[in-house]
């Protein structure tokens, strides 16, 4: 297998890990529900759904981060390229593996749901799928552009040749984790295309209508981000 390939494969698993560690927390911590509506979650409840995100994106940068750089987002793979990072010949197939693999990790993880006892109904009870109900579509936009934003400039500071440190994917995850904390409410924190569309696409409805803006605005705004390190706005 080529060293392209490898990437490729490194992307797919890291992304179907990060839908399954992810989104399993918020619909098999029984969740899902609340954040299918308005429903306010409580703090002690968004803080396990944060940490699995967090962790798995931790997790992941060390598994495959020696391979791919472990985007498994392709916000962050847009803002890796805009900043000048990676070649224009393996954007594609970073995306097409990170949707690929969110699409797998949401299958696998609604498979999982359907055994539970009682029936599951993914219509009314979701797949951690992102959304915005509480808050309007305004909101919602303006909290995945500034959070993606954050995080891009955390995962390009942290990466760069001047702020690398062996600790840069714990510092990654944990940014991760806190800005659920604080925008899960208002768009369930996406951040990510991918891991945004592929619940959707099972779940339907609402989930699949809403998810234009999760596939636009954190592309968006990765791609600021990686504007202002590659006019060394951001970066020495």
């Amino acid at each position: 297998m080529n060293g392209s390939m490898k990437k490729y494969l490194a992307e797919f698993v890291g992304s179907a890990a990060l839908v399954i560690i992810g989104c399993g927390a918020i619909t098999l911590g029984g969740h899902g529900g609340a954040l299918a509506s308005a429903q306010p979650l409580s703090t002690l409840a968004i803080l396990p759904i944060g940490l699995a995100f967090g962790l798995a994106v931790t997790a992941m940068a060390y598994g495959i981060g020696p391979v791919s750089g472990c985007h498994i987002n392709p916000a962050v793979t847009i803002g890796v390229w805009t900043a000048g990072r990676m070649p224009t010949s393996e954007v594609p197939g970073y995306i097409i593996a990170q949707f690929a693999g969110a699409i797998a990790g949401a299958a696998i993880l609604y498979v999982m749901l359907a055994g539970k006892v009682g029936g599951y109904d993914v219509a009314t009870a979701g797949l951690g799928q992102t959304g915005w109900s509480g808050y309007s579509m305004v909101s919602a936009a303006i909290a995945e552009f500034v959070a993606t934003f954050l995080f891009l400039v955390v995962i390009l500071g942290a990466t760069s040749k001047a702020g690398s440190t062996p600790v840069a994917g714990l510092a990654i995850g944990l940014t991760l984790a806190v800005l659920h904390l604080a925008f899960v409410p208002v768009s369930g924190n996406s951040l990510n295309p991918s891991r945004s569309f592929g619940p959707a696409l099972f779940v339907g409805g609402t989930a699949l209508a809403q998810v234009w803006l999760f596939l636009v605005v954190p592309t968006l705004a990765g791609a600021v981000a990686g504007m202002l390190f590659k006019s060394k706005t951001l970066e020495n």
